[in-house]
Order: structure tokens, then C-alpha cells, then sequence
């Protein structure tokens, strides 16, 4: 089996630069509070893991900018800068990379809290046996993405951010003859009624439903 990878998509985080959605519920800081919480949950829950490499890939990414202090707790986490274009050409660009290296890899974001090392585990063991696997969200795009083989057509022209992501994923994989397993959709933390998901130990968080 080729080794795997886990790539975390994210955003550094900052007032006002990531989880705009939910400033009107949180403002500005709460939602960046929030995001560094979910990043942080998503990093250890990778590490956990222990399936490979762990790599951060970041928008406006400086490893050495304070922001990224906190994050830098073990050998194995790697920093890369996402780059240019759109959402599609930058994960298609990433997972190339990766591919190209003789890994498969694991794409995943930092909004899904219900991400756990054993789900990752399991992706992984799946990729013995299936080209892909695929973690839904119930809004319609899709937690995890995982893949031992690049396929350009698997991140053109996709309608991000709307809920026909990830039938429109397998339907292109479909169109490939690749195979596909699926997973129990999970929930994204996105928008404020979303916040009704956060676990019981973040219920300090404050939020206006």
C-alpha cells in the first residue's frame, strides 16, 4: 500500500478572515476563537491517528507568524502555502503533489468536529481496497476526500460551497471507473445553526441561534 497523507485545508485564524459566516453569531474574535479551537481539534485528532504525514495547508502561510506557534507540536506536522486559484485548483494542485510523491492522501478541512482518529484510521485500512473514499457533509459537499490516484477532472469546475459537491464527486469518479467507499455523513460547523452541533464541552462557547 502506497503511504498516506493528510492534508488539512484551512485558513489561518484570524479576526474577520475565517469563519465570516458565523460573525453575526459570534463576531469577529469569537469566530476566530472558534476556528483555532476547531483547527487545534483537527490536528490532534490527525496526529492521532498516527497514519502518516500530517500537513497543514494554509492560505496567507508563514510557519514563522505567531499564529502558527501554537500549532507546532510534533515532528511529524508539515507547513505548505495552498498558492493561487480557486478552491478547485488549489486542492487539485495539492493532491497532484502528493500523488506525484508516491503517497495517496487524505483531504480534509477543519469544519467537521465529528472527525475522529478512528475515522481517519479507517479511511486509510479503505484505501487497500477502493480508489477512493468519501466522508459526505449533510450540506451536500464532503468532509474527507481520499485518494490513491489524481484526476484533474475530480476538482475542475466544481460548484463550491453549494449542495451538490459531493453527488457531483461521485458522479465524476463514477464516470472514471474508479470505485468509491462512503462513510456516515457528518455535520460542518458553517453557519450559526450549525452551532447546535458543537459538542457539550464547547457549550461555553456563546452563540445566538
Amino acid at each position: 500500500m502506497r503511504p498516506v497523507r493528510i492534508i488539512i485545508f484551512t485558513k489561518a485564524a484570524q479576526p474577520g478572515f475565517t469563519k465570516t459566516r458565523l460573525i453575526p453569531a459570534l463576531g469577529k474574535q469569537g469566530a476566530a476563537d472558534l476556528a483555532k479551537r476547531m483547527l487545534m481539534h483537527t490536528l490532534n485528532q490527525s496526529l492521532e491517528a498516527n497514519v502518516g504525514p500530517v500537513e497543514i495547508c494554509a492560505t496567507r502561510l508563514l510557519p514563522t507568524d505567531a499564529i502558527w506557534q501554537d500549532f507546532a507540536v510534533s515532528d511529524k506536522l508539515e507547513y505548505s502555502d495552498q498558492g493561487k486559484g480557486n478552491l478547485g485548483e488549489r486542492l487539485s494542485r495539492v493532491t497532484r503533489r502528493v500523488i506525484d510523491k508516491g503517497e495517496s492522501v487524505l483531504l480534509i478541512g477543519t469544519d467537521c468536529i465529528q472527525l475522529t482518529a478512528t475515522h481517519l484510521q479507517q479511511a486509510k485500512d479503505s484505501l487497500c481496497n477502493f480508489d477512493s473514499i468519501l466522508i459526505p457533509a449533510t450540506d451536500g459537499g464532503y468532509v474527507l476526500f481520499g485518494l490513491n490516484f489524481f484526476h484533474s477532472s475530480l476538482f475542475e469546475s466544481v460548484k463550491w460551497s453549494t449542495g451538490t459537491v459531493c453527488a457531483e464527486t461521485i458522479d465524476r469518479l463514477r464516470k472514471l471507473g474508479r470505485s468509491v467507499r462512503y462513510f456516515p455523513s457528518m455535520h460542518d460547523i458553517d453557519e450559526p445553526k450549525d452551532l447546535k452541533f458543537l459538542p457539550g464541552t464547547w457549550k461555553e462557547v456563546e452563540y445566538a441561534d
